[in-house]
């Protein structure tokens, strides 16, 4: 029980090689098992820079570990982290679960078929000073919040990926914000969504116990902009998170948190029913916009 983790990694792009991979080699708690990717130059490349095994056939990579990460686009984690399940193996996955809701539902229901464990890559909840707002924010008793993330990936750069460039903020920030504004002010329960996913998008949220906030996302920003935050309001005070606080150290906690929720057997909070969740709140903010 005290052996690390063996992860294995499906994906060799930009955070994969800049996140995943690292971290999953780093340990303690884990170590990487080997690394899988759909172009065969890819895995080599990615698994020689850590001196692990590059598999050509993904069976292979499930055989030589007990957990499988992935950073591929939505539509391929659907049906790869699926597979995994089923083989037996614990799962960390990305944000979304899928391009639509109804893979992320074949996802969610695998995982809880196999009796796996599962756990989202939301990184901001996993640093010290998300973990300190969402303390902070119980005793506010929150009435209402607001968040904001904007970027520039419409741009260019390596995170400019065609899903992205495609579905917009909506898939690809919103996931942050809804989570944790849901997080801050309750379970959400509707929501309203205004404007355009390839340039500016607008979200009224009501959450259970009658709390409503409001979410801007936009991946059409240009030049230098400000870090993504969140806001809550309440009676007895305010509270607010900023992105910038958020250093590499909540990558580390979410490996490590992901390893103890693996060798424990049991769930965590963040695990892909919650995913689910988050997402079908994003998907019905995609279906009044269309």
């Amino acid at each position: 029980m005290n052996q690390p983790v063996s992860v294995g990694l499906v994906g060799g792009g930009a955070w994969a090689e800049r996140v995943h991979a690292p971290h999953l080699a780093a340990g303690p708690e884990t170590r990487l098992a080997g690394v899988w990717t759909r172009r065969p130059e890819a895995s080599a490349a990615l698994a020689g820079s850590f001196g692990v095994p590059a598999f050509t056939r993904i069976e292979e990579l499930f055989d030589a570990c007990e957990a499988v990460a992935f950073s591929v686009p939505p539509d391929v984690q659907a049906d790869l982290a699926a597979r995994a399940a089923r083989a037996g193996k614990a799962v960390l996955l990305e944000k979304p679960l899928a391009m639509d809701l109804d893979g992320a539902r074949r996802l969610a229901d695998a995982v809880g078929e196999a009796g796996v464990a599962s756990q989202m890559v939301l990184t901001i909840r996993y640093a010290d000073a998300t973990r300190g707002f969402l303390d902070q924010v119980r005793g506010l008793e929150p009435f209402g919040g607001y968040g904001a993330f904007v970027s520039s990936v419409l741009s260019g750069g390596p995170f400019a990926t065609p899903w992205r460039l495609e579905r917009g903020a909506i898939l690809d920030l919103g996931p942050h914000i809804v989570d944790l504004l849901d997080a801050s002010l309750g379970r959400i329960t509707g929501v309203r969504a205004h404007g355009d996913p390839l340039r500016w998008v607008g979200l009224l949220l009501e959450h259970e116990g009658g709390a409503v906030s409001e979410a801007s996302v936009s991946m059409a920003g240009i030049g230098e902009l400000p870090p993504a935050h969140v806001e809550v309001y309440g009676r007895n005070g305010t509270a607010r998170l900023d992105w910038s606080t958020v250093g590499p150290a909540a990558f580390t906690t979410l490996v490590a948190e992901f390893a103890a929720t693996v060798r424990k057997g049991g769930g965590h909070p963040l695990d892909a029913r919650h995913g689910l969740r988050i997402q079908e709140v994003l998907a019905e903010a995609e279906r009044q916009l269309r």
